[in-house]
């Protein structure tokens, strides 16, 4: 389905609520108090943890990591595959939210500020919000166009967009659309052509592709059983240790703080931070303690990192094999822009920009081979983890992205690959990753010969494959 919308309209309809509190390109609270715990907060953390030095100038960007392979090099092709902006707490969240602040305002006891500050804390979160962008999540999609656009000014151009070079797909959630929209007005406003229209599609196959794959749906997505690391987990000693830590500075039973409530309080720490810039009250019922050093270290982070393993990554085949083809599309794109470069044409799509979701982009890092360990993450080696490669915390933050960047290097192919605007090194192809990290692009498509003679989205996704 391809939509067309004019610029000005999107960006009227994002700019007007922001006028009282910052400017288009500026942070929403400029020296925010940022809790101990926010680098820990897995697929609710912000994109600024990532990349600290974003909280100073939001713009900025590392030329001197994120450059050519040689000067000799010019980029051709982007593709980037970008999770939306930040959002509201889902309505399953909103209720366990709603759950631990019943308790607190009717349990709790102690005489501390911060517990005062909770015990008179608004529940402002209702149902209805369900996952919607929120107006950081606007900014974040905005300021990342500025900067890719910085990074890569020869390909995200105002005369590239105009001329239709640059494509825009998005799944049909709306936190998506509108992540699309505020992409293409931070651009718009970049160059001042906000009077003109722009496509966008909206494409379900590829950026919600779990949703249609049977085989990921019945035997992972509906199956309790598949997750049932996370669920020993919930049941450990480290986690109960965090609850009875929670229990303790709210003056409570034990019985009273269960799993659901501890990832609660982690979630409306880690939502006010995302949402609001401002570090809640709710963090207090985290100290340092729990955040860094053992037995409570990042528990909470583990406890997701274990269900995305599972159900999004590694875990299980079939979660990587959902995206086949959303990888099948991105080769046919690079692989169309090498043949016209070899012939000595233009590349007709020299910028695809999709949004879609962290269960969008885990899958396809995981089916490309990317933060694999070692040892898988299992209920009871939380403690031998700590240095895991897999942490959604650095990996999967809002508005993250995944670029593929193919560049001419005098007639050798070579693809640079970017996680959140840092080198990403291939993986398996350590000893031949050229200048810069960016192998031979031939190189890569070899490395990748079995998915990419095989990989069949159709086959992979049957309940019951034929062998």
């Amino acid at each position: 389905m391809l939509l067309t919308i004019p610029l000005k309209v999107i960006s009227a309809h994002f700019f007007f609520s922001y006028t009282s509190c910052c400017s288009l390109w500026g942070n929403v609270q400029t020296t925010p108090d940022i809790p101990a715990i926010a680098k820990y907060f897995t697929t609710k953390g912000r994109y600024e943890e990532v990349n600290p030095y974003l909280i100073d100038d939001i713009l900025a960007v590392n030329k001197s990591l994120v450059k050519p392979p040689s000067a000799e090099c010019r980029e051709i092709h982007l593709t980037a595959i970008i999770r939306h902006g930040s959002r509201y707490p889902t309505t399953k969240n909103v209720k366990k939210m709603r759950a631990l602040h019943n308790l607190v305002v009717q349990k709790a006891s102690g005489e501390e500020r911060w517990l005062r500050e909770i015990t008179q804390w608004k529940m402002w979160y209702t149902d209805e919000m369900d996952g919607r962008l929120v107006q950081k999540g606007v900014l974040d999609h905005r300021h990342l166009a500025v900067r890719l656009s910085k990074l890569f000014p020869s390909l995200i151009s105002k005369e590239k967009l105009q001329d239709g070079h640059i494509k825009f797909m998005t799944s049909s959630k709306h936190r998506c659309v509108n992540s699309t929209l505020s992409f293409q007005g931070g651009l718009a406003k970049l160059w001042d052509i906000e009077d003109e229209e722009i496509d966008y599609e909206v494409n379900d196959a590829l950026m919600r592709f779990f949703d249609k794959c049977t085989r990921f749906v019945e035997t992972v997505d509906k199956n309790q059983s598949a997750m049932a690391e996370l669920d020993k987990f919930t049941s450990s000693a480290e986690m109960r240790r965090v609850q009875e830590k929670i229990a303790d500075r709210l003056l409570v039973p034990y019985s009273h703080i269960t799993s659901d409530m501890a990832e609660a309080a982690f979630y409306l720490c880690a939502y006010e931070l995302a949402i609001k810039t401002i570090n809640s009250p709710w963090c207090q019922l985290f100290d340092e303690a729990d955040a860094l050093h053992l037995p409570h270290k990042q528990v909470l982070e583990y406890a997701n990192d274990l269900k995305q393993f599972w159900k999004r990554s590694y875990g299980h085949d079939i979660n990587s094999k959902s995206s086949c083809i959303l990888f099948h599309d991105v080769f046919s794109r690079l692989d169309r822009a090498a043949n016209e470069i070899r012939s000595g044409s233009n590349v007709t799509e020299a910028v695809t920009i999709q949004v879609g979701h962290a269960d969008t982009l885990l899958p396809l890092l995981t089916l490309l081979g990317f933060f694999k360990d070692s040892v898988p993450l299992t209920s009871n080696n939380y403690v031998t983890q700590g240095q895991r490669a897999f942490r959604t915390s650095r990996m999967m933050p809002y508005a993250a992205n995944l670029v593929l960047v193919l560049y001419d290097c005098s007639g050798n192919l070579r693809l640079q690959a970017l996680l959140n605007e840092r080198p990403l090194a291939f993986p398996g192809l350590a000893d031949n990753q050229g200048e810069e990290g960016a192998p031979l692009y031939q190189d890569v498509r070899d490395h990748y010969g079995e998915l990419l003679q095989g990989c069949d989205f159709e086959k992979e996704c049957q309940l019951f494959p034929s062998k």
